[in-house]
Order: C-alpha cells, then structure tokens, then sequence
C-alpha cells in the first residue's frame, strides 16, 4: 500500500488507517483479527481514543508482539471514566498514563488532544501538558483533533505536529478554512470519516442518528457516483485522499475482510483532476453557510 511521509515527523504512513472507534464494544476475537487483517494488508497507522469505550486495551491485546509493525495514535481530553472534569491538566496526564497501560506501550507515536475549544487552547496548560508527555518520551509527537475554527487555531500556532480533521465529499469546510495552514507548516494530516460514513447507503434516517447530517446533506448534493454503492465508496475514499495536503485516512469497521475490499479500492490511485474539481464545484454550489465540519 502507498505510503506517504507525515509531515515534519519521521514517518511514512500508508494512505490508509485504521479507526478504533467502532471496535470499543467488539471481542477480542473479532479485533484479533480486524487488526491481523489490517497490518497484513499494508496498513501501518492505528488511531484511537481514552473515550472510545475498551478500544485502547483491545488494540494492547492484540498487538503486543506487534508494536515495531505500525504507527499508534490516540487521543485525549475527556474524562471518560476518571474523577475529573474535561479537559482538567492533571486529567489529561492521567488520561495519557491510562493509555498507555491500556495500549500495553511505553510509548505513542502521537497523542492528539480530542476536540478541545481554542478559548481552552488559548490558556495553554493543555498543550503544555502534551510538551510534557513528548518530553517524558511517552510520546513522539502531539497534535489537534478537531474541526472548524478551532482547528484553525491549533494550527496557527505552530505548536503541534498533526491535524486529524473531518474531510469527505460531504463535509469540505476544512479544505477551505484550514488544510491550506497546515500545508504551510508542513503538519501531518489525517482524514477523518473519509467515506462519510457511507450515509447514501441508507433510504432513510432519524435526526438523531450519528451520520443525519451527512445523509442530509448529500440528498441536497446529488452526486451521481452515489448511485452505485461500490463506486461510491470508491470514489469518496479517492476523494479524501486526492485532496492536497492530506497524508493518510482512517476508517472504522468491524469487518475482518473489509481491509483487503479497501485496499483494492485504491488500485486506480488518485481522482483526475477534473474528477475532483467536479465534486468541489458542486459543494461550492450547494453547501450552506452551517455546513461546517463535524467534530
């Protein structure tokens, strides 16, 4: 699988990765082998979270005599079971200490602080408390996981050395507000929900299911592609990953055979040109002022 160097960092990330999110509440039987199937396929990136429910102590387990295969990434900031409000200083220390015993590592490759707000950044104990862990050698490097303005911040201020943002073919705000930024300070860049979250495969939705907003909007933008399931998900993966400055994407699943399926969906490489442009015309035309991006 192509591999593309991360930034400023020493490493070279396969284009794609794999989301702990949706394996929190999975077997270890089941991860076992989503992560086996995963590494064997090229993929070299694994991305979690202290809040993605026992996804942290799954991936430990199943990866101890693995750890020199890939690259691990998790998150912090919330409480997530721990006796302190969001976003408290000593919260995220032990939040980080709880990771890596859960990871079963004495080191991660990035820590990423986890949606925080810039008047929270603005203060800068929390990033100080991520200097602290790289410092330590409990991580390589630190970065931003969020969307909107806040990210925005995150990367201005020059102090972190990843983005993971939300970028699909139904959430682009981040390709005009922020990727431009971050190019600039040459930061690594992970696509987050790159296939945004398959949400046309669904005839309908309620309001409060997790994906709504995409499904909402792609009923307003038509994008014929979708018409086909199997060249949707190709196309809006080609997508993601043909958008300048973006290294590598993450996706979730709790298909043991869906890594080989993906990797198979990026033999014909990137979009042309006029494939993509097409797609941001069309979000250019129709995508409404509150069309930012998910957090």
């Amino acid at each position: 699988m192509e591999k593309r160097k991360y930034g400023n960092t020493d490493m070279d990330v396969s284009i794609l990765g794999f989301g702990g999110a949706e394996i929190g509440s999975s077997d270890e039987q089941t991860v076992d082998r989503l992560l086996g199937g995963a590494l064997d396929a090229g993929l070299n990136l694994i991305d979690t979270a202290e809040c993605y429910g026992n996804s942290e102590e799954l991936i430990g387990k199943a990866l101890a005599g693995r750890r020199n295969d890939y690259y691990l990434f998790t998150k912090c900031g919330h409480s997530a079971g721990l006796e302190y409000p969001d976003w408290d200083l000593l919260l995220l220390e032990k939040s980080i200490d709880r990771s890596l015993k859960r990871l079963n590592t004495d080191y991660v490759d990035m820590i990423h602080l986890h949606s925080c707000r810039e008047e929270v950044l603005r203060e800068g104990g929390v990033i100080e408390v991520l200097q602290r862990a790289k410092q330590a050698g409990k991580t390589r490097y630190i970065g931003y996981s969020g969307d909107r303005n806040d990210a925005l911040y995150a990367v201005q201020t020059g102090l972190f050395d990843s983005l993971e943002i939300s970028i699909n073919i139904a959430d682009q705000e981040a390709i005009e507000l922020t990727l431009d930024e971050a190019i600039k300070r040459n930061m690594g860049v992970t696509a987050k929900r790159p296939i945004a979250n398959a949400a046309w495969t669904h005839e309908t939705m309620n309001e409060t299911d997790y994906p709504f907003i995409y499904w909402n909007r792609l009923r307003d933008l038509r994008y014929g592609f979708l018409a086909d399931h199997q060249k949707g998900v190709e196309t809006a993966l080609r997508f993601t990953l043909s958008t300048p400055g973006v290294h590598t994407a993450i996706v979730g699943t709790n298909n043991p055979d869906r890594w080989q399926q993906n990797a198979a969906l990026l033999d014909k490489g990137l979009l042309d040109r006029e494939q993509y442009e097409e797609i941001r015309r069309i979000w250019r035309d129709t995508a409404g002022q509150d069309w930012v991006g998910q957090t």
